[in-house]
């Protein structure tokens, strides 16, 4: 439902947004290896606990009357875990590996987002102002994160990039749409959701390059101990970059 003069619940999208974004990606990794590795409860059962957390932080959000900041993020950290371990269970749970599980995905962020389309006449943020299609919003940006985590997966494990490379080029392609957005006419709406998903999988190689043994390429800082830096940057931000309701820009 919109609130005050107009305006959503959902964020400005600002460089603040984006930075407090790729932070929330990035512990969405470390937190959901947590669970599913370093305690040992196995990919289903994190994913089950995750999805839990993810739905009833969903229903606090569409609840509420108003954007509360630490609430909105919150929402998105539980799609960044619930992603991670979803999209880890698909890949080798399922044993369809990082490109089967890619696919699958892709499939069900185009569905979502064309059930939304088909619903509003639009996928831009500008069209959630109601319950229903708040559904719809964070429906797609759970699957855009679990997407995100397939294909960051994909990109250091798969092709032997490693996570310092992997990370670069996602971030390459965070400019390319960054570049578009400045000097091109493109659809703001299209190049929203590309850089949501972009933000995925720079986040997942990130959290992979803090928490992998060293042996492994990674800095070993360890899970819960990253996940707790990284939780704190999110509060710092949060309390320290403006975080206002606003309408989206988008065309198209």
């Amino acid at each position: 439902m919109k609130i005050e003069n107009g305006m959503s619940k959902i964020p400005e999208v600002t460089l603040g947004f984006w930075i407090i974004k790729i932070i929330a990606t990035t512990l969405g990794e470390t937190g959901g290896d947590a669970f599913s590795m370093t305690l040992n409860w196995g990919y289903a059962l994190s994913s089950a606990m995750f999805m839990a957390i993810f739905v009833a932080a969903v229903a606090v959000q569409i609840a509420a009357r108003r954007f509360h900041p630490f609430l909105y993020w919150a929402v998105i950290v539980a799609t960044t875990t619930a992603g991670t371990t979803m999209a880890d269970f698909a890949d080798r749970s399922l044993g369809i590996g990082y490109p089967g599980g890619s696919l699958l995905l892709v499939a069900l962020l185009m569905i979502s987002l064309g059930i939304w389309y088909w619903h509003a006449g639009s996928i831009s943020v500008d069209t959630v102002a109601s319950p229903k299609i708040e559904m719809f919003y964070w429906t797609a940006i759970l699957f855009s994160q679990t997407l995100g985590t397939a294909l960051g997966d994909w990109m250091a494990d798969s092709n032997d990039l490693g996570y310092e490379r992997g990370a670069l080029v996602f971030a390459a392609g965070l400019a390319v749409v960054a570049a578009a957005y400045f000097c091109t006419g493109l659809s703001r709406t299209l190049l929203f959701w590309s850089a949501f998903i972009l933000t995925r999988p720079l986040g997942a190689t990130l959290g992979d390059l803090l928490d992998k043994p060293a042996a492994d390429g990674g800095l070993a800082f360890g899970r819960f101990y990253s996940s707790a830096i990284l939780a704190a940057l999110i509060i710092v931000f949060i309390i320290f970059v403006p975080q206002r309701p606003g309408k989206h820009p988008a065309r198209g």
